[in-house]
């Protein structure tokens, strides 16, 4: 069971969080939808630990924010199937209340469904029921490590348009790869053989050098598993500016990726000349991210060594170059317009509004 403290206030890192699920889910459900009408004529949420409804203070957690934002479209309202899940039964229950008060819930055509069990046979069996060729946002934010594992992430991203966002304690994941008393639960998260490897490269390691290895071994594991698109992002914790946990988004899908990548980078607690961190940091005083930001000037000179001589559109050439990079499409827009006021690529069509870089604009940069 959490920790009976951690919804006692709305903690600006959960809010973030609550944020970025909540924002993918529409960006997510928006895409999904039009294809889902001539399918399953459904779209699912599926949250396997969801807590209670609301924090002490009154704030809402994810649930309320799917919910309330489903109500509000005539399409999701209509289509949307809920389960939400948790093993403490006074969760389910403050859940419950929460849901049951929200105003006109009935316009929901499929009532939420909460269920209080461990994620275990009869969560799957749920899920199946629900799961069946319907497009699904999973998200999965245990307390510790228990219940989760690459074996169930990859059961939940295999259907068409089914995406995962999860919740990695690094705090605990650490130091149980260490533990001996919990390697059957780090086995089921990183796999045996890269547990074994990661126990002989951390030995020497760095507490930074450390961080960036685990993080690198987890999104790697989930690539291997079916994951082909994966992004993190990191939170702090706000009085020892040391890493707390990492919320991880898997997905097999290009645009699903860019839609998350650009949620996570706007809420970033640092910017490199308008490069993102991908850290939330509610420390008053922000340290420079752990991870190598790369500035603008840098991006530049990486598209024209990788596309010299080449001619592809503005999109094209974020979707080939993006992934593992911690640039957004805005800045890949910013270099493409410092690059065309040099002289270094010829754009087509050359004139448009002042300082707009559209996705349909065709680049052909120049012969080394």
């Amino acid at each position: 069971m959490a920790d009976s403290s951690f919804f006692d206030e709305a903690r600006d890192n959960s809010l973030v969080k609550s944020e970025i699920v909540a924002k993918y889910f529409w960006a997510w459900a928006k895409v999904i939808i039009p294809t889902s009408k001539k399918r399953s004529n459904k779209i699912a949420y599926i949250d396997l630990f969801s807590g209670p409804g609301r924090y002490q203070d009154g704030s809402k957690s994810t649930p309320l924010l799917i919910l309330e934002r489903a109500i509000a479209d005539p399409d999701m309202s209509q289509m949307l199937v809920t389960l939400f899940n948790d093993k403490d039964s006074n969760y389910t229950h403050s859940l419950q209340q929460a849901i049951a008060a929200i105003p006109d819930i009935g316009r929901l055509i499929h009532k939420p469904i909460v269920l209080n069990k461990d994620v275990g046979e009869d969560i799957f069996q749920a899920i199946k029921q629900i799961n069946n060729n319907v497009p699904t946002l999973f998200f999965v934010d245990p307390w510790g490590y228990k219940g989760l594992s690459l074996k169930l992430i990859s059961s939940l991203i295999k259907g068409w348009g089914c995406d995962c966002i999860f919740f990695f304690n690094y705090n605990k994941i650490n130091p149980g790869l260490n533990n001996s008393k919990v390697k059957e639960h780090m086995n089921s998260l990183f796999g045996q053989e890269r547990v074994n490897l990661l126990q002989t490269e951390l030995k020497l390691m760095s507490p930074g050098q450390r961080e960036l290895t685990i993080v690198n071994a987890i999104c790697k594991a989930l690539e291997e598993v079916g994951g082909s698109h994966v992004q993190d992002f990191c939170f702090k914790n706000a009085t020892a500016n040391r890493t707390s946990h990492y919320l991880i988004f898997v997905s097999k899908s290009r645009l699903g990726h860019s839609i998350i990548k650009d949620i996570m980078g706007r809420k970033s607690s640092i910017f490199d000349q308008g490069v993102p961190s991908f850290e939330y940091n509610p420390a008053p005083a922000i340290q420079l991210s752990l991870f190598d930001i790369k500035p603008p000037d840098e991006l530049e000179n990486m598209l024209l060594d990788e596309f010299a001589g080449k001619t592809l559109t503005m999109l094209e050439v974020y979707n080939q170059h993006h992934v593992g990079k911690r640039y957004i499409k805005k800045n890949y827009k910013q270099a493409l317009l410092k690059l065309e006021a040099e002289g270094k690529i010829i754009t087509n069509p050359s004139k448009r509004t002042e300082n707009t870089f559209g996705d349909s604009v065709e680049i052909t940069f120049l012969p080394k």
